[in-house]
């Protein structure tokens, strides 16, 4: 087999998002998201996958070097990001990253080595990549985020949720719903803030409002779709929600000219009173 064409026609297959012809390019395959080298099924398999998540592919080749035993064809390919990818939900954007296909043919047949930076694919998609501990004997590792509204009354009531997931395409789904409730509190007058965490294999919610009787402010239309999605459509495998009222809540800063402690609502020694701070 002549490794140079073997390139050329397996580009052309990824383009023409055909998974079965992907596979048939290619003895054996591997990228940064195979497990390792793939081959006939599990090679058809995976392409489906790839381009179910990446749509209407679009390689622009930059050079092909090599002859028929080996050949190399960096490119730069755009596609539709329609599925989510590492836990990244579709948000509708596209995605630009260059990469490099390395085919060898021998005895043992044609083989596709694949090279792309995952950060780089990331980061085109809008996100900035952080790194996280592996799970120790007493703590697990996530990520979190913060929606504040800028309102710094203290919160008279706190709900906590927390949702418990199988993999990342059910977490990019959650993080979808998420995204609309929130939009839909922050247009509420008693919202104050919210702060997500995600921790091993749940997503933790933490909502302030101003009162208790401002908490109907929940039951919006995205909340709704988002509790029929667990009830009916088979979101998710635990939820747990509560409700908690503050019993003591106490503010203190650090005065930045003479490192007084000083409690909200006092001053210390040099006249310094600290300023409001937003609830989350």
């Amino acid at each position: 087999m002549d490794a140079r064409k073997t390139a050329e026609a397996h580009l052309e297959a990824w383009q023409a998002g055909d998974a079965a012809a992907v596979a048939a390019c290619a003895g054996t395959y591997a990228d940064p998201d195979c497990p390792g080298p793939l081959t006939g099924e599990a090679l058809a398999a995976h392409a489906a996958a790839t381009l179910a998540r990446f749509r209407n592919l679009s390689f622009e080749v930059d050079r092909v070097t090599g002859d028929g035993d080996a050949a190399a064809v960096s490119w730069r390919l755009t596609a539709d990001h329609r599925e989510a990818y590492l836990g990244m939900p579709a948000a509708g954007g596209a995605a630009t990253v260059s990469g490099l296909d390395l085919v060898t043919a021998g005895a043992g047949g044609v083989h596709v080595q694949r090279v792309f930076d995952r950060l780089a694919l990331a980061e085109a998609l809008g996100y900035t990549a952080r790194f996280v501990p592996a799970a120790d004997a007493t703590r697990e590792f996530g990520v979190s985020a913060r929606a504040a509204t800028g309102r710094t009354e203290r919160p008279g009531a706190l709900v906590l949720t927390w949702l418990e997931i199988r993999d990342d395409a059910e977490s990019a789904e959650v993080d979808l719903l998420s995204v609309e409730i929130v939009k839909s509190l922050r247009a509420s007058r008693g919202f104050l803030g919210v702060s997500t965490f995600d921790v091993g294999g749940r997503k933790f919610t933490l909502s302030a409002f101003d009162r208790p009787e401002s908490l109907r402010a929940i039951h919006a239309r995205p909340h709704q779709r988002a509790m029929r999605r667990f009830f009916k459509g088979g979101l998710c495998t635990r939820v747990h929600t509560s409700v908690w009222y503050p019993a003591t809540v106490r503010d203190y800063a650090r005065c930045p000219g003479c490192a007084q402690v000083v409690a909200a609502g006092s001053a210390c020694g040099c006249g310094w009173t600290p300023d409001d701070a937003s609830t989350l």
